[in-house]
């Protein structure tokens, strides 16, 4: 039986090892995530650029780390990736302006936001919520944290993912149509964002569809690197 990614999972590694690189899996209370949120995606789907963030909520149930697979549930056909730089808060914040949000960043991780399109695609045309699509167990796979000391400019940031070694996604943080400290600044008008919250600033276009057996690897200029096994859940 292959282990899934459970918080009881995360305290049973070392514990000092554990907090350094997954502190935020840990402790996060919700995962935020930004749709449409670079121009190649809006300009490819010829779709109008968004005039504020869209925002979705994701269960911390979703996260899961290296180690573990990717698990498509039976009842989705169609599951996507998208590859994003994830923002970690780093302490409380609610109704922060843009010009102070960057000081409220605790540091980085490179995220996937696996989407189950077959269901997304149904509940935009019917106006229903995302939840489901977005928010299924190993639907969050993350890096290790990367410290702000590391990442000198977040909206400079190239990002790519292959599968089975064939590139998919490219793209730079500089084509982000909202940045980090818009995100931050939008969201806590609406949410208090505490420590080890997550934020998804979206995905660049190429988002495909992936299937059991893939493996995906996705990284984030020089800081990090990721691999995950995709697999059936009856084969779980």
């Amino acid at each position: 039986m292959i282990k899934t990614l459970t918080r009881k999972t995360c305290r049973r590694m070392a514990s000092t090892n554990a907090t350094e690189k997954y502190g935020f899996v840990l402790h996060g209370k919700k995962i935020l995530g930004a749709a449409l949120n670079y121009m190649d995606i809006v300009r490819s789907r010829n779709v109008p650029v968004p005039k504020e963030p869209l925002i979705f909520l994701k269960p911390t149930t979703s996260y899961e780390i290296e180690g573990n697979p990717i698990v498509i549930p039976k009842v989705f056909t169609k599951v996507a990736h998208e590859v994003e730089l994830g923002v970690i808060i780093g302490k409380k914040c609610k109704n922060v302006s843009k010009e102070e949000a960057l000081s409220y960043v605790g540091g980085y991780c490179l995220a996937l936001d696996m989407t189950a399109q077959c269901n997304l695609g149904l509940a935009r045309q019917n106006g229903h919520p995302w939840s489901l699509g977005k928010g299924f167990d190993t639907s969050t796979p993350v890096s290790r944290f990367v410290s702000c000391n590391q990442i000198e400019n977040p909206h400079d940031i190239p990002l790519w993912l292959k599968v089975n070694g064939e590139l998919r996604q490219r793209g730079n943080t500089a084509d982000l149509i909202f940045k980090v400290d818009d995100l931050i600044a939008y969201a806590s008008k609406y949410m208090t964002l505490e420590p080890n919250d997550l934020i998804l600033t979206g995905t660049p276009d190429g988002s495909l569809s992936t299937k059991a057996g893939d493996i995906i690897e996705a990284g984030m200029g020089d800081h990090v690197q990721i691999k995950f096994t995709v697999v059936g859940e009856e084969c779980t």
